[in-house]
């Protein structure tokens, strides 16, 4: 989606750490921020110079791998005309070669699924990187990690609540600060462990509207849930999760965030939603 120059005004003014002040005379969307971005960092120059990228995916986590098998991989990011893209990778296939603007830091992110066990893209964390903080510009690679994953989550997040406040750019964030945040063990221990148990959503509106502040950088509330499962280890859906482990004569309590929660097993698949859950063992 194109915006049309008149658009945006020219005292468009620069604020501090976070993003540029934008001035829209009408309605726009996710992608329309991400191209906007590109603009007002081009200096206003809509000739963005495309250029292709291959993906390194990280390593999957072995208990993922030994109980799921290779996944799917949803690729997704934007391309120079501001137009979200996805790709699924089927295990062996090569991604070739992705579009990115050079001109701005844009994310791509890369969800594991696995359709043959009806585990959908979102389930499972995603890998991640921010262009062009994780490029090999020397190699036109760009490497995929789990680490970055959270950092392109958090940036569709802040373009995402741009929708409906239009003062801040994702693409002006510090995020070499941000993840130096992470890297000096400044935020709360839990989520250094595991930066998935922060809500990021919230996160992301928070700082929109109140500038960035990593004191709300802290675990989502969860509800212990009692489910009678097998005795084993059961994996969740992070790639830095501990695996809950439950042995003979223990009750088997779960930390259950809102939404779809996924543990997998030897013994099989569980889902869990509020009240609701499903154990699924394996054929």
């Amino acid at each position: 989606m194109q915006i049309p120059p008149e658009s945006i005004k020219q005292n468009a003014k620069l604020n501090p750490y976070i993003g540029m002040k934008i001035y829209l005379n009408k309605p726009t969307t996710i992608l329309s921020v991400l191209l906007l971005a590109g603009v007002l960092l081009a200096g206003g120059c809509r000739d963005i110079t495309p250029s292709g990228y291959s993906l390194s995916l990280p390593e999957l986590p072995e208990h993922w791998l030994s109980l799921l098998g290779e996944p799917v991989w949803r690729i997704e990011w934007v391309n120079p005309d501001a137009q979200k893209q996805m790709l699924d990778l089927t295990p062996g296939t090569s991604c070739g070669e992705i579009e990115i603007p050079q001109t701005w830091a844009s994310p791509v992110t890369a969800y594991p699924h696995w359709p043959q066990h009806n585990l959908i893209p979102g389930f499972f964390k995603p890998a991640g990187a921010i262009f062009p903080i994780d490029a090999d510009v020397n190699k036109n690679c760009l490497n995929l990690t789990w680490e970055a994953g959270v950092d392109a989550v958090f940036y569709w997040e802040l373009a995402l609540a741009n929708e409906e406040n239009y003062s801040r750019l994702p693409s002006n964030f510090n995020w070499q600060r941000f993840r130096e945040l992470f890297s000096a063990g400044k935020l709360n221990e839990k989520v250094c462990q595991d930066p998935w148990i922060v809500n990021w959503r919230f996160a992301a509106e928070k700082t929109l509207s109140n500038n960035f502040d990593r004191r709300r950088l802290i675990p989502e509330k969860t509800e212990s849930k009692v489910i009678p499962v097998p005795e084993c280890s059961w994996y969740g859906t992070s790639p830095f999760a501990q695996p809950l482990f439950f042995a003979k004569e223990t009750i088997p309590v779960f930390p259950v965030r809102p939404g779809i929660n996924v543990w997998i097993s030897s013994e099989g698949i569980l889902r869990v939603n509020g009240e609701t859950w499903i154990f699924i063992e394996w054929e």
